[in-house]
């Protein structure tokens, strides 16, 4: 019989394993490796639940703290990556200044997947698809007409920053972490505490409400009006 660490240990990637040893041990260059792997992505993932850059950064460094008095308590039970950020999560979560964001963020998930909002499910792709599922279908409307470079350029970008800040907190994190910064289903799920059917709805509730945005915004630039009020 199995106790359980083992067969979860499988979980890490063999770099990550070697990692965790080099850390356990007490190597400064592994934390170092560490530290300048993740520490970006932390600040950013901070900063979806406290207002400042230097409240994001307070949360980074308590992360690391708790990295470091934690080491002999992980399992592997996730991957490394998924454990630092799931520590990070609930550090952020305590230092959270929005009213909202002090609820956990499992509760706060199921609440914002419980609304009933209408949604344009003709405009995704199914669930089962082999390589986008839950991903829009067509392009937004006008994304067609628009010059590859307007497409790319840093003002489009802003405009779906701008549109994910408008979400709910639970909605805006999803697709941060899923479209903008790459996470994966499992990831997300297990950084977050969150079910797989919340994430799923969440993902796809922001992906409308920014495809709707960056219509509009497509459409003021082009002098056609705003489609989605029409």
């Amino acid at each position: 019989m199995s106790d359980g660490t083992s067969a979860s240990a499988i979980l890490l990637s063999d770099d990550d394993t070697a990692l965790v040893a080099r850390l356990r041990e007490g190597e400064a260059e592994a934390f170092e490796e560490l530290v300048d792997k993740y520490h970006s992505a932390l600040v950013r993932f901070a900063r979806l639940y406290v207002p400042t850059h230097e409240l994001a950064e307070d949360v980074v460094q308590e992360t690391w703290m708790g990295v470091l008095r934690g080491l002999d308590r992980f399992e592997g039970r996730s991957s490394l990556k998924t454990w630092i950020f799931r520590i990070a999560a609930n550090r952020a979560q305590t230092k959270g200044k929005r009213e909202a964001r002090t609820v956990p963020f499992a509760a706060l998930a199921s609440t914002e997947a419980g609304q009933e909002e209408s949604v344009e499910v003709d405009r995704f792709l199914p669930p089962d698809h082999a390589e986008r599922p839950n991903f829009w279908s067509t392009l937004p409307l006008d994304f067609d007409n628009q010059p590859e470079a307007r497409l790319l350029s840093d003002e489009t970008f802003a405009e779906i920053r701008r549109a994910i800040d408008t979400l709910p907190p639970m909605q805006a994190t999803v697709i941060t972490l899923r479209d903008l910064q790459q996470w994966s289903s499992t990831e997300v799920r297990e950084a977050l505490d969150i079910t797989e059917a919340n994430q799923r709805v969440l993902l796809h509730r922001a992906r409308t409400k920014v495809r709707r945005a960056i219509e509009d915004y497509f459409a003021r630039a082009n002098g056609t009006g705003a489609p989605s009020d029409a």
